[in-house]
């Protein structure tokens, strides 16, 4: 006699058996599952300083693209004989810095060379001192250069733009400059005072004159370069002229000041 077996019962939907769903809950897809574990993210601090300091990093890399992308249009803008003019400029800062350079190495020479080492050692250093002294604006110097005039008729130069005009003068090869009777040397600071500038603490008014002794042919394309002194102070409703002279005379003095603490390291 053969005995019939129960037919299979289904599993109601809900009911969890080991490691399933929770009751009540629809079973979710792969897809889903992913998308769960993903949002919201879990940022670890780590994770969060890495991403403060990769922006930072890209923000800094940004400005200086910016910048970079700046001075290049500025000189794609340029007309081709002021490009001209600026490696001109360069190349005639180059060749002062050789030039110097070969001085040095001839003085050397002529030191190791010389029968009376000691004579010799007390000309260069007496040629040394006249040159520092130039420089330090303790003796009146004379030589080929520029006389720069600058009206303001408007006040509207600051002390700041004076301040770019002696710099742009250092580096074209200024030697000496004088402005309105002052001594520019290395310490010299500017300062607004009213619609007047003061140089060292010493007040000066328009017209601003600056004597300047060093070659005038690097002198006066320094200051006519695209975007330059010429043309800022020109955007200042300022009037700059510019002119060269085989004999320029710098006659203003400084005092020479003994430092308060630096010493040499010789001594």
């Amino acid at each position: 006699m053969r005995e019939e077996l129960p037919a299979e019962v289904p599993v109601p939907a809900g009911e969890s058996g080991a490691g399933g769903p929770e009751a009540g809950e629809p079973a979710l897809t792969g897809r889903q599952r992913l998308a769960k574990g993903l949002w919201p993210p879990r940022i670890s601090r780590a994770q969060l300083i890495v991403a403060v300091l990769l922006f930072g990093l890209g923000f800094g890399l940004a400005v200086q693209v910016a910048s970079n992308s700046d001075s290049d249009s500025a000189l794609r803008g340029a007309r081709q004989e002021d490009l001209v003019r600026i490696l001109d400029e360069l190349d005639d800062r180059t060749q002062r810095l050789e030039d110097e350079k070969q001085g040095l190495d001839k003085q050397r020479q002529e030191l190791e060379n010389s029968s009376d080492q000691a004579e010799e050692a007390r000309k260069q250093t007496a040629e040394k001192e006249r040159q520092l002294g130039i420089l330090a604006g303790t003796v009146a110097a004379q030589g080929p250069g520029i006389t720069m005039t600058i009206e303001d008729t408007k006040g509207t130069v600051q002390s700041d733009m004076l301040l770019d005009a002696i710099q742009e003068l250092r580096a074209a090869g200024a030697e000496a400059i004088q402005v309105n009777g002052v001594r520019v040397v290395a310490g010299t600071y500017l300062t607004d005072s009213g619609k007047s500038v003061e140089v060292d603490g010493n007040k000066i008014n328009a017209p601003y004159r600056f004597q300047v002794i060093g070659k005038p042919q690097d002198l006066e394309p320094a200051l006519n370069i695209p975007g330059g002194v010429v043309q800022t102070l020109e955007k200042e409703q300022a009037t700059v002229t510019v002119e060269r002279s085989d004999k320029i005379v710098v006659d203003a003095l400084r005092a020479a000041k003994r430092p308060d603490y630096a010493r040499s390291s010789s001594q």
